[in-house]
C-alpha cells in the first residue's frame, strides 16, 4: 500500500467528487480512480458506493476513513521524527494558512491577539487552500485558518471539527492607476479591445472564486489571458506594473489603494465582485486526542470575544437611544 492511496482516499471522503478530488490531487480522474481500486483491492474491500450521487462510501469506507487518518498521521508523525523535525511544544500553536491569508490576513490578527489573549507562540505553513486543509485532517497543524464560500466550501466533517467565523473578504478586479487614482483599464472592454487578464490557474481556490463572478455576471466581461499563477501576490505584482487587470482580495491591496498604485477597475459595480468568509478550525478534543491547552485557551478566547460583540453592540444601540 503507498500513502497516497490513503491521501487520495481522504480526499474523496471530504469532497465526495472524483473529478473534484482527481483536480485537487493533480492527476487525471482515470489515474486517480485506478488508485482508490488499488487501495479497496489491497484491503479486500469496496470503500466507495458507486451506484449513488453524489459519491457515497460504503459502511467500510466509513469505518475505514477515520483509520486513513490515523494510519496517516503516524506516518507523518514518524517521518518528521527520523528526519529531526520533532513535533513543536505544547506552548507553540501550528497553523495551516493559505498564501495569501498568511501574507494579508494573519499579521493583523496576531497583533489583535497580542493585545487581548497575550503573545502566542506560533509557528506557520503556507500552502494552498486544499494542502492546507489536508493538513488539518493529516493531523498535521493545531489550526486552520481559509476562505470558505457556500458554492465552493471546506469539506470538513462538523461531527469532528469545530469552525469560527472571524471575518470577511471581498474580492474584486484592480488595475494600476494614475497619481489621480483613475485606473489604466476598465471593465467590461469589448470584444475588439479586450482587456488584458491576470489570471489564477485552474486549480487555485481564488480562480474558482474568480470563475464564479464571470459565469454569474449579467453583463458579459471581455478579457484576454495575459499571465497565470497560483499566487495572488504574483498577480498583484503583475497589476503593479501594468501588465493588465487582476481579481485580488481587497485585504492584498489595501496599502496599494492607498497610495494611489492600484484602483479598481470594475466602475464600482458590485456585479463583478464576490465576498468569502474567513474561518478557522480546529479539531475538536477527545479523550484520544485532547490537543495542546493552548489552542484550548485560545478557542476559548475566541468564542468568547465572538459572543461579547453581539452585547457590546447592544449596549451602544441602547445607549444612542438613550441620548
Amino acid at each position: 500500500m503507498e500513502t497516497k492511496w490513503l491521501e487520495d482516499f481522504i480526499s474523496l471522503a471530504e469532497t465526495r467528487s472524483f473529478s473534484r478530488s482527481a483536480a485537487l490531487r493533480h492527476v487525471t480522474q482515470p489515474a486517480f480512480s485506478r488508485r482508490i481500486q488499488s487501495l479497496e483491492a489491497w484491503l479486500g474491500a469496496d470503500l466507495i458506493d458507486r451506484t449513488s450521487y453524489p459519491t457515497r462510501l460504503t459502511p467500510a469506507g466509513e469505518v475505514f476513513y477515520e483509520q486513513a487518518l490515523e494510519m496517516l498521521g503516524q506516518v507523518n508523525n514518524a517521518r518528521a521524527l527520523l528526519r529531526g523535525k520533532r513535533p513543536t511544544a505544547h506552548t507553540t500553536v501550528d497553523f495551516a494558512v493559505p498564501h495569501t491569508l498568511s501574507l494579508t490576513y494573519m499579521p493583523k490578527w496576531i497583533t489583535e491577539l497580542k493585545d487581548g489573549f497575550g503573545t502566542l507562540n506560533s509557528r506557520l505553513i503556507a500552502l494552498n487552500v486544499h494542502d492546507a486543509v489536508m493538513t488539518m485532517v493529516e493531523g498535521g497543524c493545531d489550526l486552520l485558518l481559509c476562505y470558505h464560500h457556500p458554492r465552493q466550501p471546506v469539506q470538513l466533517d462538523a461531527s469532528r471539527y469545530d469552525m469560527l467565523t472571524l471575518g470577511s473578504e471581498t474580492l474584486r478586479a484592480y488595475a494600476r492607476c494614475n497619481k489621480s487614482g483613475v485606473p489604466s483599464l476598465l471593465l467590461p472592454g469589448s470584444p475588439k479591445a479586450p482587456i488584458p487578464f491576470l489570471s489564477y490557474t485552474s486549480n487555485a481556490y481564488l480562480g474558482r472564486m474568480v470563475d464564479m463572478i464571470l459565469a454569474d455576471a449579467e453583463r458579459p466581461l471581455f478579457l484576454e489571458k495575459r499571465y497565470e499563477t497560483d499566487m495572488a501576490e504574483g498577480l498583484k505584482m503583475m497589476a503593479l506594473e501594468g501588465h493588465g487587470i487582476a481579481f485580488l482580495p481587497e485585504s492584498a491591496v489595501t496599502r496599494e489603494i492607498k497610495q494611489k498604485h492600484l484602483a479598481r477597475a470594475d466602475g464600482g459595480q458590485p456585479d463583478w465582485e464576490l465576498s468569502m468568509e474567513i474561518r478557522l478550525y480546529r479539531e475538536r478534543p477527545s479523550g484520544q486526542r485532547p490537543g495542546k491547552p493552548i489552542v484550548s485557551r485560545l478557542w476559548e478566547y475566541l468564542v468568547e470575544r465572538r459572543e461579547a460583540k453581539p452585547r457590546n453592540r447592544k449596549r451602544r444601540t441602547a445607549a444612542g437611544k438613550a441620548a
